[in-house]
């Protein structure tokens, strides 16, 4: 049985009868073939035909064969070269080895050996292109990590994050389920690509579902996917997040905003560790990490009426507090330079220095808005300063208003805003007659996002007349 081989080959050689004979044999045995009778033709021919392997000849009738190998691999180091020569000599073997040749075969030559030869020079082309795509991919993945490490530790001086950072150094590669609390815009999801980067997973997908961004009729479809003709308007198959996080993890951002019926099925995917898609028969195995998160409180959660608790404990192997920013101040002065070099760099305008009474006023802010507030802050003052000392006047003209929050107790903060927050949504559902599409757009809010606070607020989101 002849053995086929794949790849391009390029033969330099002046004896035409060797070129006829090479070609159809390697031809013969599946290969793409060109053929060059002098050095310049085949130096040309290497530029235009890009092989995978060179067959050359040493004594070529226009210039010396260990220059035109030299030559080669400096224009093609990736290509292999094998040798052909009637002056079967060992200096000339142990040169062209030196100047990177595969091997060297000596005219007559057997054509068994020849092919031989040929295949396993092909196959060592294809191991050093692996180890150097290996290669370039644990670099990516050490680059990742180390941003990953730079995402967060480096502006870790308060106890309480310190005390987070050495939580999920240790659980991170662990497959074990992490629900992460906080408020929003505190970093839930930074810190969830940071447990991610630290895991055994990493440098696989991390596929990210925000509960609260779509309508609970919608969520399902997202998470689990479907089959064409599921529904309608399923005109194609959609592989769902669950599928999409294969092997990786999966993390599920205002999870407590899951529908009640839904928790059910997604539990039994925890449980089972398997699924099928909307509209399919054929189950599926679910291999993924989970990381969860919520801007409600544990007593919220608890109460069972928006996360059922066989599910909350699934989920709550670990659990991860992250406090507001009001509480831990320390964090602001390591977290502005970080967000002052990463604009500055991003708009070309170089990091900024920041006036010490500029970042008094950041730190005395109250930031109901927590690192994201802050981060946008920042943004703000470093377009404002055009890249150089961002001074007070700088920062955005409604920080004042919202400094010395850390004296107001930071429950009927909370308290207030939640019920301003609501009395202002049903104003504009009311302006709006109860169409949620531009009560969302009046309020600079998503759709999902809308639906998520009517729901919260005990306000039935179908509640109003028009497009939903």
């Amino acid at each position: 049985m002849i053995r086929k081989g794949e790849g391009r080959i390029l033969i330099v050689d002046d004896e035409r009868p060797v070129l006829m004979t090479i070609e159809a044999l390697l031809k013969r045995r599946g290969f793409e073939v060109s053929a060059a009778s002098s050095a310049a033709a085949g130096l040309e021919a290497l530029e235009r035909y890009q092989p995978d392997l060179v067959l050359l000849d040493l004594g070529l009738p226009d210039a010396d064969g260990l220059e035109v190998l030299k030559t080669i691999r400096k224009k093609a180091p990736s290509t292999e070269v094998l040798i052909l020569t009637a002056n079967n000599s060992l200096a000339n073997a142990i040169e062209s080895i030196k100047q990177g040749a595969f091997h060297f075969v000596g005219k007559p030559y057997a054509p068994e050996e020849l092919i031989n030869l040929i295949f396993q020079a092909m196959e060592h082309r294809r191991l050093r292109a692996e180890t150097v795509l290996l290669r370039e991919e644990s670099e990516r993945l050490e680059k990742r990590l180390q941003e990953a490490e730079a995402q967060l530790h480096p502006v870790f001086q308060s106890r309480s994050m310190r005390e987070i950072d050495a939580l999920v150094r240790r659980v991170a590669p662990t497959d074990a389920n992490i629900l992460i609390l906080g408020e929003s815009g505190v970093g839930k999801e930074v810190l969830a690509s940071r447990i991610h980067e630290l895991s055994s997973r990493r440098g696989r997908p991390m596929v990210r579902l925000n509960c609260a961004a779509f309508p609970p009729n919608m969520i399902e479809s997202e998470l689990f996917g479907y089959v064409k003709g599921a529904f309608t308007g399923a005109t194609a198959d959609f592989p769902g997040m669950i599928r999409e996080a294969n092997s990786g993890t999966l993390f599920l951002d205002e999870v407590a905003e899951m529908p009640l019926e839904l928790q059910t099925r997604f539990l039994r995917v925890l449980q089972e560790r398997e699924y099928r898609p909307l509209g399919s028969t054929r189950t599926l195995k679910a291999d993924f990490r989970l990381v969860a998160a919520t801007n409600r409180s544990v007593s919220e959660v608890l109460s069972g009426k928006v996360l059922r608790q066989d599910l909350y404990y699934r989920i709550n192997t670990f659990r991860i507090a992250v406090p507001p920013l009001r509480e831990r101040r320390e964090d602001i002065p390591s977290l502005v330079q970080r967000f002052a070099a990463r604009f500055g760099d991003q708009y070309g305008l170089g990091t900024p220095a920041i006036d010490p009474r500029a970042m008094e006023r950041l730190i005395a802010s109250a930031w109901p808005g927590n690192v994201r507030e802050l981060q946008n802050a920042v943004e703000y003052a470093v377009i404002l300063s055009g890249g150089k000392r961002i001074l007070e006047e700088h920062l955005p003209p409604d920080l004042s208003a919202r400094e010395g929050g850390c004296v107001v107790a930071p429950g009927l903060v909370q308290a207030d805003l939640r019920e301003v927050e609501k009395q202002a949504i049903l104003r504009a559902l009311e302006e709006n007659g109860g169409n949620k599409k531009r009560t969302a757009e009046a309020l600079g809010i998503q759709r999902g996002t809308l639906y998520a606070k009517l729901r919260r607020y005990g306000v039935r989101p179908e509640v109003g007349v028009g497009v939903s």
